[in-house]
C-alpha cells in the first residue's frame, strides 16, 4: 500500500482529520474528504489551502451525513483505503444520545456499511480514543502500564456519565463486530488528549484545555493528562495504512502528566504568563501511570515529547488569535 492511491476521510476538517489530509496529500494520495457542509468555509477553507490540494485535483471534497445510510456510498467506492475519524467531540452535552453515541456509533457502521460495498477497500482506519481503553475502574499508579490489551467498560462509562468515553467505546466494539462478520480489515487508532498545532480556524476540545490554563484561569484540573501531538497520531493512521503488517489497536500517548506539571512546563516556556498557582481542589493528586509505546514504535512512530507539544499548542493558539500575550 502506497502513495498514489485514492483515499477517504471522513470528518475532514476536524483536528486529526485536517493534519491526515495534509500528511496524506504530501506523500502523494488523491483524497476524498467528506464534511458535512462543503460550503462552509470555516469548515473547508484550511483544507482547500493545503499543499497539493489544488494540484491536478488531488483533493476533492464531499458532503456526508454521519446518520444517513448510503451517505458514504459514492465517495468510498475506488477508494483502496478509509480513514474514518469524523466523531463528535464536545461538551457539555444535553442529550448524549442523540449528540455523541448514535453520530458514533450509527455513523462507524454508515461508512463500514459503505466499506463493505466497495471492492476497492483494501483496509480501514478507525480513529478510536484511549476512552475506549481505560475507562474501567482498574486502578493507576506509576507501576501500571496500560496496553492495547484494555478496554473500557460501557456499563462502568455509563453509570460514571462519561458520556464520550461511552459513545468511543461503543463505536470501537461496533467496529469490530462489523468487520470480522463481514471480512473487512480494519485498525484502530487510539490516541489521548491530542495536542499541537492547529489547522483548522475552530478550537477544538483539546486544545480549549491547554487555552484554559493560559487565559486566566485561577486552578489547575486535578486530573492526570496522557497526552500526544496531533501530527504524531496524524502520521500513525497513515503507517497503519501502509504497512502491511499493521493490525489491532495501537494506543498513543507520549506520556502520563498531572496538570500541576504541564503548568510549569507553561511557566518554564513563557515566564510572563500568568498561570493558575493552586490545583482546583484539595484531594491528593490524581495518580499518574504509563502507556505502552511499543506497538505504536512497531509502526514506526516517534513521539515528539511533552514539551514541544505544549509549545506548538501555544504557538499555534496565539498565531490563530485564541489568545494574545
Amino acid at each position: 500500500m502506497s502513495g498514489k492511491e485514492v483515499v477517504c476521510v471522513t470528518g475532514a476538517s476536524g483536528y486529526i482529520a485536517s493534519w491526515l489530509v495534509k500528511l496524506l496529500l504530501h506523500r502523494g494520495y488523491t483524497v476524498r474528504a467528506t464534511v458535512r457542509d462543503p460550503s462552509d468555509p470555516k469548515k473547508t477553507e484550511h483544507l482547500r489551502t493545503l499543499d497539493g490540494a489544488g494540484e491536478r485535483l488531488h483533493l476533492h471534497l464531499f458532503k456526508a451525513d454521519l446518520l444517513e445510510e448510503g451517505s458514504f456510498d459514492d465517495v468510498i467506492d475506488g477508494c483502496a483505503g478509509v480513514f474514518h475519524t469524523a466523531s463528535p467531540c464536545y461538551l457539555p452535552v444535553t442529550d448524549p444520545q442523540a449528540e455523541l453515541i448514535d453520530p458514533a456509533v450509527k455513523g462507524t457502521l454508515n461508512v463500514l456499511k459503505s466499506c463493505a460495498k466497495a471492492s476497492s477497500v483494501k483496509r480501514v482506519i478507525v480513529t478510536s480514543s484511549m476512552k475506549a481503553v481505560e475507562q474501567n475502574g482498574r486502578p493507576k499508579n506509576p507501576d501500571v502500564v496500560v496496553d492495547e490489551t484494555w478496554f473500557s467498560i460501557p456499563e462502568f462509562c455509563e453509570k460514571s456519565k462519561l458520556w464520550y468515553p461511552l459513545s468511543k467505546t461503543l463505536a470501537e466494539e461496533a467496529a469490530w463486530k462489523f468487520s470480522k462478520e463481514n471480512g473487512i480489515d480494519i485498525v484502530t487508532i487510539n490516541p489521548g488528549m491530542v495536542i499541537g498545532p492547529l489547522l483548522q480556524p475552530i478550537l477544538n476540545a483539546s486544545s480549549a484545555t491547554i487555552l484554559n490554563l493560559i487565559n486566566g484561569s485561577k486552578t489547575f484540573p486535578n486530573a492526570s493528562v496522557r497526552s500526544v501531538n496531533v501530527k504524531d497520531v496524524a502520521l500513525a493512521h497513515i503507517l497503519a495504512y501502509e504497512v502491511p503488517s499493521a493490525s489491532g489497536r495501537y494506543c498513543l500517548v507520549e506520556r502520563v502528566a498531572h496538570y500541576s506539571e504541564v503548568v510549569e512546563i507553561i511557566r518554564d516556556l513563557y515566564p510572563s504568563i500568568e498561570l493558575p498557582e493552586k490545583c482546583a481542589d484539595d484531594k491528593p493528586y490524581a495518580p499518574i501511570y504509563q502507556v505502552s509505546k511499543e506497538r505504536a514504535k512497531s509502526l514506526g512512530v516517534n513521539f515528539s515529547p511533552l514539551e514541544t507539544n505544549v509549545k506548538e499548542t501555544i504557538e499555534s493558539l496565539r498565531e490563530k488569535g485564541f489568545v494574545s500575550f
